[in-house]
């Protein structure tokens, strides 16, 4: 549809004496956003001239700031203007509309109106809103047929001194099927080479429709007008046939209209006219409607000449044509469709249907009766469905009944699937099915007993693909079904209490029982079974045993369910759903709500859904329960049994968010956590059937409530007993509108007396500063103390904690910004950014400003990405130049890149700004000497802090930000969900914060009372879900404060602890848990513990804080810690024990590592020694990167122990404190080298270490399925997928492993690989545990190599470090990869492939094969040739890739892999044989 853009221009430039132009944003790297500017400001360059031998003005204007007000002017003056623009501009400018028209103007505004994603044709809704405003308004469909509208647009408004808006649609309407436009099925064109098939106008043939008279007849009329306008007289729409013109004339608007068609037709042999009729005069059935569309719909009409059908198209809209119309429509008509491309927003009927209503009321033009009228709104059109679709309008009307409200085509979204007011689509093709994830549940558990008795298949309900539309439908089956089994239940008691037949004792007494036990599911399907094997012998004795035996299936109570959409809940009242509700039968609903979180407020207003779990709490005796799978699966399955359980109607509302089919389950899961979070959808379960036992019906089972909800629990009296019980349930009902006001007046007081503070004396400056990691506030906060020292009153503050409104009242503005993700604003400057970038509101006239920003300018080192270096420092600068502002200073940039990082930048910068402050430096300037970890540490008293205040205060979430880095040493981090940040900020809440807690596990070995202690405090604690580490460690997520110390509590209570389990300290010890070689094994694993215990701090404060041990009193008694002292160490320290031919440990990734070496015998004879390993790293920092550890030697098992401890020591005592991405024991090491670390080490062991001993590594993987060990006993390796053990619908991984460990018969073993082994089973309670791994389906090995192998970090949503997605993403991108690896044929061949959220490597990535580094959401870093045994790390093969550029990159090499490989060539060892990677030989080398 560009041709009909530029033509459009061209047509405004050569018809006017001023041309504006409307831009979205500023031109970048002087490239204008739209196709109107870029043509009008090329045919400017090159001067070339309108019909007036002149070149016009041109005049770009921003659509931000009240473009229309410009327009006045130029009018005033009798100038031709004409106005290029799009309709999202058309709202603002009501205002200036209505005084354009009234002024009558021969102004021509050319509208390329937005497309509608969901309809790929023009979206009418904003031209429609101006449609009262007094423009004429012509529509034009595209094409050659939108240049010559143009020109007539022109044409018409001369000639009457109306305005004119003519629109047309941006781009070329696209079919569902293919990407082919409309020209597939109409001549219109539509790609960039139409312009040269369009028949363009020259200057002569525009100057005879604009004719010379015309032309000074109009200035002539606005002249004598000057000075003597009418009142201005707003909202007075042009609706009339005749037009008064400025000298009092009248005429007839229409019949100049179509003067002008015949002119314009008589120069170029193109005819058009206000309205055109197309199909049979004798129509019965007629379709009215305007644009884009009409072409799609006129196509089927012509095919069709025999049919009594046809279309009217309008072209001129307004003024509307009635007299027109109704001469137009074949008195024959008897029902007529409207047809429109507008989407329902706050109104019930669309306009076209409006107009063509209302022209019916004027009975002096229609004096028939009134046809029937419809209206429906264009959807998406398949290609090949065109005609189906528009015959199917046609036999919609033909019914005796036609459906008065449809849907044209079929919609995208899911949500829109159902036409309006929930009537079926007409021509519609049928939605998709619904998602599956709950009817997958319902069949797993009830099984053979489920019957839903609305779904279409009823043989396959695990693969349903429609659902009817009504509840009432299967309403009526199931209460069908109950009488079926009522009238088999009475047959049964006839029966029984029927002496003269003659039945068996046994099975008379089998049905006493089954007629008691009944409605119990179990037992009724167990008593059935038992009286169905008697009356396989006897049923044909007597007709009641034999119809009894007919209908046996009658046996076994069925689990009854309907299964439907939030539609049913629009009309509860006058719907099957109150029918069901009010039966009091047993009847189960299952409603899927699929409304996404973010989309709440963009429904119908007209259709406002109601709750269907308060409407059926407040009716009475009905189950209710509000679930959602993505946030509790353990939750959906209690409420499912607990529903079908009830004796009576349930009902289970079930949420599963979605904005389109092809939706990941990460945005399934980040609504679902936005609406919990909110309020918005609560978890909770109401069951009545308690109250009858005494007990409390409703369970809470999410943190918020809805006020709706609190309303009726209160009025119920049982909120009090609730909060009675839980009184933090209290403060956490939700009331977001109180508490943004209650933020602001927060804020606006606090500016106020800020403002007081500093205006007593001096010149005021305001710095403000966007940060993520604090280097941006450092800059600010220095800025700030610079400016005290030179007699400036300074304010400091974080941009969005900042007042907007009171911006223009400030004179000098400093603002210091970093850069986040792909030139993203930092999270506390984002809702600062998005108010000043699109108000246009405030004048900074009066404000001196400078900005400084915070980038990498080799981040993004793509050519094409270099727009994001230092990106909101560059696009705040040029916004608030834009807004007026005066510059104070030139934009400062600072650069990582530089020698000194953003410092040079910022030391070249800043003496600047005081010169252009005009302040000198009165003394000098106090640097406070910022606080060091070390600082921190000294001050803590061996850890304590303020820990303990912190817990008790309950009006916070959190913890201080000196409590967060002492809480590490105690295993926990405070975290905040990121995928509820900016919803919570909206709301006024403060971040969702909540805990990690890390629990240690020497070499990785748990009883089967620690796991299920494990469950029961992940089942009680935290979110739900245990997390197996890449270090063998669990990890509890979603912990929130005031459930810290049950948490560790219940850890303690079952002999495991979390201290030590983070903080700069030694932390978990790691040691091969694979049992195949159980005496080594067994050794190496009491050497791990050991080894932890002799490291482990001695603080008490861990006990005193968590476990409640009491303070001693005074400083009589002081902690003290032997091997770590006040400061401890100045970096985490780790260690790993490998037991070789296996590296799953991979041993020289840590601080130290011990390689167990065995004789000949397979004894254990000591350890080789392995220093200076660690994997973290900063994306383009030279100066950081990983590292592999140095053997240095040998030592006996006697000696590990001390060997562990001195050289944890030396790190003590050496290791840098100044810098923390400097202070990992491998910095320590290359400053000063490995000899230098060895004689160190020596001196202070008192003895050498001895030469290193042979071994052998084959792989760094775990060994699956079953293995036996040298006792006997056997093990089981499983699959568990980037260690998060909860329950899926298709594996309950959680409840699987719970019931195993009931059975007391194994230990588990947590995999350096995030996996679980099975331990010590013994050869009797093999089949038992191989039943229940068959059970819970955690057997299945099927996988390929490529996922057996692959590891993620957690990352996003709770890792404050994650730059992108990992473990939420990773089994995604390993699927795509597997059709490549299928068809390679690599399924069993093992690469190591593993993903981290940001360069920090928690699972290990610098040594896999095959490596993702999260950079930004969606974007990584490719690293690949890493070593298969651990033994190499690999390297940067490409930066910065989106998901599809990876499969692009990888894709190739793993089909050369196949072909091109050497016997037993691992992929890492290829890549580098191709010259993919170089090979890297040190950590040095990493980036070269």
């Amino acid at each position: 549809m560009s041709a009909a853009l530029i033509a459009t221009a061209d047509i405004a430039y050569a018809a006017s004496n001023v041309v504006y132009t409307i831009e979205p944003a500023p031109p970048v790297a002087g490239k204008y956003h739209t196709i109107f500017t870029t043509e009008l400001v090329q045919r400017k360059k090159e001067a070339t001239k309108n019909i007036f031998d002149q070149t016009p003005e041109l005049h770009i204007l921003l659509a931000n700031q009240d473009p229309f007000s410009k327009l006045h002017s130029e009018n005033a003056k009798g100038a031709l203007v004409s106005v290029l623009t799009t309709s999202k501009t058309l709202i603002p400018a009501i205002p200036h509309l209505y005084k354009l028209a009234n002024d009558k103007s021969a102004t021509v505004i050319h509208v390329a109106v937005e497309c509608n994603p969901a309809t790929n044709l023009g979206d009418y809704t904003d031209i429609m809103a101006v449609r009262q405003t007094g423009f004429a308004m012509l529509v034009s469909t595209g094409g050659q047929e939108t240049m010559d509208i143009a020109l007539i647009a022109h044409a018409l408004a001369l000639k009457t001194g109306v305005p004119v808006l003519h629109f047309f649609d941006s781009h070329a309407p696209k079919l569902a099927s293919s990407a082919a436009s409309i020209s597939s099925v109409s001549s219109i064109k539509s790609t960039t080479s139409e312009y040269e098939k369009l028949t363009y106008f020259g200057n002569d043939i525009i100057k005879r429709l604009l004719p010379e008279a015309d032309i000074v007849k109009y200035k002539e009329s606005r002249q004598a007008s000057e000075g003597d306008y009418q009142k201005e007289i707003y909202f007075r729409p042009v609706k009339d046939a005749t037009v008064e013109t400025d000298s009092n004339e009248k005429f007839d608007y229409f019949a100049t209209a179509e003067e002008i068609f015949r002119r314009f037709k008589s120069n170029s042999a193109r005819s058009y006219h206000c309205l055109e009729f197309i199909g049979s005069p004798e129509a019965n059935s007629l379709l009215i409607t305007l644009g884009s569309g009409s072409v799609l719909v006129q196509q089927t009409v012509k095919k069709y000449p025999s049919l009594k059908i046809a279309i009217i198209k309008v072209r001129l809209y307004r003024p509307w044509p009635e007299k027109l119309l109704l001469n137009a429509i074949p008195k024959s008509t008897e029902k007529i469709a409207i047809l429109e491309q507008v989407t329902k927003r706050t109104i019930k009927w669309t306009p076209l249907y409006l107009d063509v209503i209302a022209s019916f009321q004027n009975r002096e033009l229609w004096t028939g009766e009134i046809p029937m009228v419809t209206s429906g709104q264009y959807g998406l059109l398949d290609e090949n469905l065109i005609d189906n679709a528009v015959l199917a309008v046609f036999e919609n009307l033909a019914l005796s009944e036609p459906r008065k409200d449809f849907i044209f085509g079929r919609f995208q979204s899911p949500k829109e699937l159902q036409s309006i007011n929930s009537v079926e689509p007409v021509g519609f093709i049928k939605p998709p099915a619904l998602e599956t994830s709950y009817l997958k549940m319902l069949q797993e558990i009830f099984s053979d007993r489920l019957f839903i008795a609305n779904a279409t298949s009823k043989g396959n309900v695990g693969h349903l693909e429609t659902l009817q539309s009504t509840p009432e439908f299967g309403f009526g089956v199931l209460i069908s079904k109950l009488q079926n089994r009522t009238r088999f239940a009475e047959l049964v008691s006839q029966l029984v209490k029927n002496p003269s037949i003659d039945i068996s004792e046994p099975l008379h007494s089998v049905l006493s029982l089954w007629l008691l036990h009944k409605e119990d599911a179990e037992l009724s399907k167990s008593y059935g079974n038992s009286a169905i094997d008697l009356l396989i012998e006897s049923h044909q004795t007597h007709p009641i045993l034999h119809k009894i035996f007919e209908h046996k299936d009658q046996f076994i109570k069925p689990a009854q369910w309907l299964v439907g959409s939030d539609a049913w809940s629009y009309d509860i009242g006058g719907s099957g759903v109150h029918h069901v509700i009010s039966s009091g039968k047993d009847i189960n609903l299952l409603i899927i709500d699929s409304q996404p979180y973010t989309k709440r407020t963009a429904a119908d207003p007209e259709k406002r859904k109601k709750d269907i779990g308060l409407y059926a709490m407040n009716y009475g005796d009905v189950y209710v329960a509000s679930v959602a799978l993505y946030s509790s699966y353990t939750q959906v399955l209690h409420a499912l049994i607990e529903a079908e359980k009830f004796q009576g109607p349930s009902i289970v509302l079930a949420y599963l968010p979605y904005h389109s089919e092809n939706d990941t389950t990460i945005t399934v899961l980040q609504e679902t956590k936005l609406a919990i979070d909110s309020g918005y959808w609560p978890l909770y379960r109401w069951n009545p059937a308690l109250e009858k036992e005494g007990k409390e019906p409703f369970t809470l089972d999410s943190e918020r409530i809805k006020q709706d909800l609190q309303a009726f629990l209160d009025r119920e009296n049982h909120l009090t007993q609730i909060v009675n019980t839980n009184p933090e349930l209290s403060s956490l009902l939700t009331s977001s509108l109180e508490a943004e006001i209650a933020s602001r007046q927060k804020l606006r007081a606090k500016s106020a007396y800020e403002k007081l503070l500093d205006g007593l004396t001096g010149p005021p400056l305001l710095i403000l500063f966007g940060s993520d990691n604090g280097n941006a506030e450092g800059v600010a906060r220095r800025l700030q103390k610079g400016a005290v020292a030179r007699g400036v009153n300074a304010r400091c503050m974080a941009m969005d904690e900042y007042l907007f409104e009171e911006l223009p009242t400030e004179k000098n503005l400093v603002f210091v910004v970093c850069t986040a993700g792909q030139g993203e604003f930092p999270q506390n400057a984002r809702d600062f950014w998005k108010t000043i970038s699109s108000t246009t509101d405030i004048s900074l006239l009066e404000t001196r400003y400078t900005v400084f920003g915070l980038g990498d300018s080799h981040y993004w080192p793509r050519e094409e990405d270099k727009i994001y270096y230092n990106k909101p420092g560059k696009d705040l600068d040029a916004r608030l130049e834009l807004l007026g502002g005066q510059r104070l200073l030139h934009l400062g940039l600072g650069d990582d890149q530089d020698p000194d990082g953003y410092e040079t930048g910022f030391q070249a910068w800043e003496p600047e700004l005081w010169k252009s402050l005009g302040v000198k430096l009165l003394g000098s300037v106090v640097e406070e000497k910022s606080k060091t970890d070390d600082d921190l540490k000294v001050e803590s008293r061996f850890l304590r802090g303020t820990i303990v205040q912190g817990l008790e205060d309950t009006s916070t979430g959190a913890l201080s930000e000196a409590d967060t880095k002492l809480t590490k040493f105690h295993g926990i981090y405070q975290q905040d969900d990121r995928d509820l940040r900016d919803e919570r900020k909206a709301q006024g809440l403060e971040k969702a914060y909540s805990f990690m807690v890390r629990v240690r596990v020497p070499g990785g070995v748990s009883t089967s009372d620690q796991w299920i202690a494990m469950d029961e405090v992940a089942t009680n604690y935290s979110s739900g879900s245990l997390k197996l580490t890449t270090r063998q460690a669990y990890q509890l997520h979603g912990v929130l404060k005031r459930n810290l110390k049950s948490a560790i509590r219940g850890i303690n209570k079952c002999l495991l602890d979390s201290l030590a389990a983070c903080g700069d300290v030694n932390r978990n010890v790691m040691c091969n848990p694979n049992p195949y070689l159980s005496e080594i094994h067994g050794q190496v694993y009491e050497f791990s513990k050991k080894l932890s215990s002799h490291l482990t701090p001695q603080t008490s404060a861990y006990h005193e804080i968590w476990l409640d041990d009491k303070l001693v009193a005074g400083q009589a008694v002081q902690d003290y810690e032997p091997l770590y002292g006040p400061t401890y160490l100045p970096r985490k320290f780790k260690i790993a024990i490998a037991v070789p031919p296996n590296n799953d440990v991979d041993v020289f990734a840590h601080d130290l590592g011990f390689i167990a070496i065995s004789d000949e015998n397979g004894k254990l004879v000591g350890y080789n020694v392995s220093v200076g390993g660690g994997m973290g790293m900063t994306h383009n920092n030279k100066k950081t990167y990983p590292r592999l550890g140095d053997i240095i030697g040998f030592c006996t098992p006697e000696q590990g122990i001390e060997v562990a401890e001195k050289v944890m020591l030396v790190q003590r005592d050496f290791g840098d404190r100044t810098n923390r991405k400097h202070a990992r024991l491998k910095y320590t090491i290359d400053d000063r080298s490995v000899e230098w670390f060895v004689e160190e080490l020596e001196k202070r062991l008192g003895f050498s270490l001895q030469p290193k001993r042979q071994y052998t590594f084959e792989n760094n993987a775990d060994r699956y399925g079953w293995t036996q060990g040298v006792n006997d006993n056997w093990h089981f390796c499983m699959y568990i997928e980037n260690g998060r053990v909860k329950d899926f619908p298709s594996a309950p991984i959680k409840t699987g492993l719970r019931e195993i460990a009931k059975l007391h018969k194994c230990d588990f073993r947590l995999t350096p690989n995030q996996h679980l082994i099975l331990g010590n089973i013994a050869e009797t309670d093999k089949p038992e545990i191989e039943a229940l791994l068959k059970k819970y389906q955690l057997d299945n090995l099927q996988f390929t190599a490529l996922r057996l192998n692959s590891m993620a970090c957690v990352a996003l949503p709770t890792c404050g470090l994650a730059m992108a997605e990992s473990e939420r993403y990773l089994p995604t991108l390993v699927e795509k990869l597997e059709s490549t690896i299928e068809e390679a044929g690599l399924r069993e061949d093992a690469i190591t492939i593993r993903m981290t959220g940001c360069p920090n490597g928690c699972a290990r990535p610098y040594v896999a094969e095959i490596a993702f580094v999260g950079k930004a959401p969606g974007t990584y870093n490719l690293y690949l040739g890493g070593g298969f045994q651990g033994q190499r790390l690999n390297k940067l093969y490409k930066e910065s890739l989106k998901e599809d550029e990876i499969l692009k990159e990888l894709r190739p090499i793993l089909h050369r892999y196949v072909k091109e490989r050497v016997d037993d060539e691992r992929f890492g060892d290829f890549v580098i044989r191709m010259g993919y990677v170089n090979a890297t030989t040190a950590g040095k080398d990493f980036h070269d």
